[in-house]
């Protein structure tokens, strides 16, 4: 085996070249990259190598000799312990450029794209208390109820008392379901040996009507003292509108379970994306940066150029977000979705709204569109915006043959976008513009929107 140039436990002084995606600074030996959580490009440090690999190595940021501009104090009191944050000790402006920097170099090594407009990431205002979601893990210690999110790389809860990046609404919520458990003797899951009752306590609140949910998700289906819970909850949060209970009985380290019911109010709340109101389960996928997710829609749909002449189809359509948005102003809109629970959500908002030229089928994308191109339905415009692992491959290959005149691809995965991107450049598009979107500022995503026309 090749020796390298480092072995563990070494300390060494070294130059940071670069910064990944999640805040890692990168210095070479020899060649050899070394990934430090921390570092930031163009600081001198002190590291101690922590593990080695055949091809790379990790370290642990020991000192910094010379710091970069760029380098700020995290203002979050557990950063450098809790693992939902990889940037705060990088300043925004820094942050934003590093992602536009990902972003174009992803482009040029994945999809071999190189004359590619990447516009300069559009970021927050006030980068902070944006998510509209807290889902936090419940554990012990010392006979108290903790949550927060884990530790890098971990299952270690890091106690938490507030989250500068959720909303005031989510923190102080949160903490007053953990109090009222606490009272109650609720004890907490441990997943180890499945025992235990709750598992985890999710909030969403809407930014525009001030709703509140509160989802108990549990390991047992029966939550003892629960009316007085329910009862305590509705008091000391006067904006709550539904408490829901959801039950996951199984040893795992997901989330949700396939059983939930209201255990007070009502099973949905609302919230607004512009003048479009959306109904929103306890399991709906919805932004949880509604500020943002306006601004990446409207760039969506800018991109799609509607004169109100045209047909769209809109693949993983989820419960409708940017469907109902391009309905708006084009003359049918086609979505199609995997999750049942998430298209009678989407007929449901589409109702809600008014909108009637709109339809909405279950289905895996790349059997329902090529049905509807044999039902006479001709795309002039096509939307993806495809979980991380980007497009399906038979997916690529239904818009190859369809050929609609326009793609616009929504991602929060530049990697997968880079690799798509260069399928369908390869069967006759070209990418002319590329606009990142800043929706989780102080970690290491960025979402982007893309516009393909067909040459």
């Amino acid at each position: 085996m090749k020796q390298t140039p480092v072995q563990k436990n070494e300390m060494l002084e070294v130059h940071f070249e670069d910064v990944t995606h999640d805040g890692s600074g990168v210095a070479k030996v020899d060649g050899y990259p070394i990934f430090v959580p921390n570092g930031l490009s163009g600081e001198k440090a002190k590291i101690k190598v922590t593990k080695v690999n055949k091809n790379y190595g990790f370290g642990r940021l020991m000192e910094i000799l010379s710091a970069s501009p760029n380098r700020v104090e995290a203002p979050c009191p557990i950063y450098y312990q809790c693992g939902g944050c990889q940037l705060q000790h990088f300043s925004y402006e820094g942050q934003l450029k590093a992602k536009e920097k990902q972003v174009r170099d992803v482009l040029e090594r994945i999809g071999k794209l190189e004359n590619v407009t990447v516009h300069p990431v559009l970021g927050m205002e006030d980068p902070w208390r944006y998510r509209n979601k807290a889902q936090v893990p419940v554990g012990e210690e010392a006979g108290r109820l903790v949550s927060g999110f884990y530790q890098a790389r971990s299952h270690r809860i890091i106690n938490m008392e507030a989250c500068l990046i959720q909303h005031e609404q989510n923190d102080t919520a949160i903490q007053i379901v953990k109090d009222i458990c606490q009272r109650y003797d609720i004890s907490a899951y441990k997943e180890e040996t499945n025992k235990g009752i709750l598992r985890h306590v999710m909030t969403r609140y809407g930014y525009t009507t001030e709703d509140m949910m509160i989802v108990l998700v549990t390991r047992t289906p029966e939550l003892p003292h629960r009316k007085q819970i329910v009862k305590e909850i509705v008091e000391s949060i006067p904006a709550v509108k539904a408490i829901v209970q959801n039950i996951n009985p199984k040893q795992t380290n997901v989330i949700f379970g396939e059983k939930t019911k209201v255990l007070w109010g009502s099973e949905v709340i609302y919230d607004y994306i512009g003048d479009i109101k959306f109904a929103i389960s306890a399991r709906s996928f919805y932004q949880v940066n509604p500020k943002q997710t306006k601004i990446l829609y409207e760039k969506a749909l800018e991109y799609a150029a509607l004169s109100g002449e045209e047909t769209v189809i809109d693949a993983y359509c989820g419960i409708g977000t940017i469907s109902l948005f391009l309905a708006k102003k084009a003359k049918k809109v086609y979505g199609v979705e995997i999750v049942p629970e998430a298209i009678a959500d989407a007929n449901r908002n589409a109702q809600l709204n008014g909108i009637e030229n709109v339809v909405f089928e279950v289905g895996k994308a790349e059997q329902v569109i090529p049905q509807w191109y044999k039902e006479g339905v001709q795309a002039d415009v096509l939307v993806v915006d495809p979980p991380r692992k980007g497009c399906d491959e038979a997916l690529l290959d239904t818009i190859l043959d369809m050929k609609p005149e326009r793609v616009v691809y929504v991602s929060c995965n530049p990697a997968t976008l880079a690799r798509d991107l260069r399928i369908l450049e390869d069967g006759g598009y070209k990418t002319l513009e590329v606009q990142p979107v800043d929706m989780f500022p102080h970690t290491g995503h960025v979402e982007c929107v893309a516009l393909i026309t067909l040459i």
